[in-house]
């Protein structure tokens, strides 16, 4: 049994859930990276015997755009899949349904779903340091009961009862969009590495409010810590939701 990661990660808290629990299957075979803007993600082929954990945050309670349309284009030719979906102690709403019914869709068999915690990847006082070791040790029992499942003999397929509504919430951006100081020294990494190819190369300074999903890559990638965002905007929405954010969340497993 190959184990493939399909994860859309951009600052990387993402990435250390699934590969938390990927550890405890062994080595991980394959890794798709939705966050490739170059990749062709129509050429992925799997087969019935690979498991998949196929990641994503939560963006506004909903599968980023973005990532929700490259996901889109692999077929998932019957193989046994966990969704995971990330979040930064807020509320994931209708991310782990709606990843569900992309991932049914496009003919993954969903065995079990995941709702984790990392740090907000704008907002930095929620959930800081999240996952920490109590949450790896709670993602790797959660991994443990998911292995046993997909390799038990003669497994009836499982419908899932996951939280969040049909028809989704209204998706909304944050508007907030990361722009450069003049600490910039032109490498153009946060073009290189901008999921939705934001940044043009000939003015790296800015980028496109339209195509930007306010991910932050760009922010984590710069090697110069020359990119921003507005202060106050990032308060006011931090302001918003602190009331939600007062109370330590907790990871779940539904299987």
């Amino acid at each position: 049994m190959n184990v493939i990661q399909i994860v859309f990660s951009p600052t990387g808290g993402t990435q250390k859930v699934a590969d938390t629990i990927t550890g405890e299957w062994g080595t991980t075979r394959q890794k798709i990276d939705l966050t490739d803007a170059a990749a062709d993600h129509t050429a992925v082929q799997l087969t019935k015997e690979d498991l998949i954990l196929i990641a994503v945050p939560s963006f506004g309670g909903r599968v980023p755009a973005l990532a929700a349309q490259c996901f889109s284009k692999i077929n998932g030719n019957d193989a046994q899949c966990v969704i995971v979906c990330v979040y930064g102690n807020r509320a994931y709403e209708d991310t782990l349904i709606e990843l569900n019914d992309i991932a049914s869709g496009n003919g993954f068999r969903v065995i079990a779903a995941v709702s984790a915690i990392a740090e907000h990847s704008i907002m930095r006082q929620y959930a800081t340091g999240r996952p920490d070791s109590q949450d790896q040790k709670q993602l790797c029992g959660f991994a443990k009961k998911i292995w046993e499942k997909a390799n038990a003999p003669g497994q009836p397929k499982t419908v899932l009862s996951l939280p969040g509504s049909r028809p989704y919430k209204k998706a909304g951006g944050t508007g907030v969009v990361p722009k450069a100081n003049n600490a910039c020294t032109g490498c153009g990494l946060c073009a290189d590495h901008c999921p939705a190819q934001a940044i043009s190369k000939t003015s790296l300074k800015s980028a496109d409010k339209a195509k930007c999903v306010s991910c932050m890559r760009c922010v984590a990638r710069c090697p110069g810590s020359a990119r921003h965002v507005n202060g106050v905007l990032v308060s006011i929405a931090a302001q918003a939701i602190k009331k939600a954010c007062s109370v330590k969340k907790e990871n779940e497993l539904f299987i």
